[in-house]
């Protein structure tokens, strides 16, 4: 005798998709909005570069990347040793933050090491992170704090910048208005929301201790007193990175240094929406359509020699100190597995 009551029915399988959060799903969409945002910033960013540098005569460029002075180039040298001199100084704060008790030594190669290997590389969440991961964890950091650490680290960049960029666009707007051609009142709007932004940071992280949530992750921020000391140093580390650039840009181009500061900060910023490595790319595209009523090869000259000194010398270094630690960490680890154990007693 067939059974004929009906057979209970399984609900269909849910795809991943459709399993997801409605808020999971909506920051989905809007990474790859970001991403698709970014690629096309990059492209469009290759293309203007490629269109302005086209018609650049490579003996013209050769001549201008060679006619940097002795002067120039040390000058640039040594601001690009103050700059990472003092990116070493987010860590510290960074770590000060975090309650965590790393000599200065060590903190010093993790910082500069990090920063070298990801302005050359790109993605900096991933290879700074791994790079500080390298080095700290030897000191018993676990990879929360680093991730807690390169996050505070960024709070120190963006608060730097925005307070150098305020001040640039406030007091030189009418020159920047002339150069990029905006308008004056454009300038200074966009100077003043910079400098409420960082006052208002500044007023909010001092009324009572702040903190944030990532990823059900809380990280508690600094308080006044480390947020004016990261505003001062990121602001420090801004104007000796953009003073690397200045000084090789050719002479006669009668521009100030307050003024190229904003141009720099803009150019940085693209770059860095871009995630290119580096900006490379975005970067110079921006320099060089800000500064496009100066002679083209001279300025990008001036770019790639900027780009050896602040990006390809610091990065080479940074690979020959991990190279160093990792062989000094594996020569201590082999002569401590060849020490006899002091606790051994000898047999009757």
């Amino acid at each position: 005798m067939n059974d004929m009551s009906p057979h209970p029915v399984s609900p269909p399988e849910m795809s991943s998709a459709d399993a997801l959060h409605p808020r999971e799903k909506r920051s989905r969409r809007f990474a790859w909005i970001g991403m698709a945002a970014s690629a096309i910033l990059f492209v469009a960013s290759l293309a203007v570069l490629w269109h302005i540098v086209s018609d650049i005569e490579v003996t013209e460029l050769k001549a201008a990347f060679t006619a940097a002075s002795t002067r120039q180039i040390g000058l640039a040298i040594l601001f690009t040793a103050v700059s990472y001199s003092l990116l070493t100084c987010y860590d510290a704060i960074a770590l000060r933050q975090l309650k965590l008790q790393i000599p200065y030594r060590t903190t010093a190669l993790a910082s500069f090491t990090s920063y070298a290997v990801s302005f050359t590389l790109g993605f900096p969440l991933l290879t700074a992170g791994t790079v500080r991961y390298w080095i700290y964890s030897s000191r018993g950091i676990r990879p929360g704090r680093v991730a807690s650490l390169t996050v505070i680290a960024g709070v120190t960049f963006w608060l730097g910048m925005a307070l150098v960029l305020a001040w640039s666009l406030i007091r030189q707007a009418d020159e920047l208005a002339s150069l990029v051609y905006t308008n004056i009142w454009v300038n200074q709007i966009i100077g003043l929301v910079a400098a409420i932004f960082v006052a208002g940071y500044m007023v909010w992280v001092s009324l009572k201790r702040r903190s944030v949530r990532i990823q059900g992750w809380k990280l508690e921020l600094p308080g006044f007193r480390l947020s004016l000391a990261q505003i001062l140093i990121g602001a420090g580390d801004v104007c000796a990175g953009a003073a690397v650039l200045f000084v090789l840009l050719p002479g006669g181009h009668n521009i100030s240094f307050e003024t190229f500061l904003a141009v720099y900060i803009f150019a940085v910023m693209l770059g860095v929406v871009s995630h290119a490595p580096g900006g490379l790319g975005v970067f110079e595209a921006t320099i060089l359509l800000a500064l496009s009523s100066y002679p083209r090869e001279p300025v990008l000259g001036a770019l790639l020699l900027y780009r050896l000194c602040y990006y390809l010398v610091p990065f080479v270094v940074a690979l020959a100190l991990l190279g160093a630690y990792e062989i000094r960490n594996r020569i201590r680890a082999a002569r401590d597995s060849f020490k006899p154990d002091s606790e051994e007693v000898p047999a009757e």
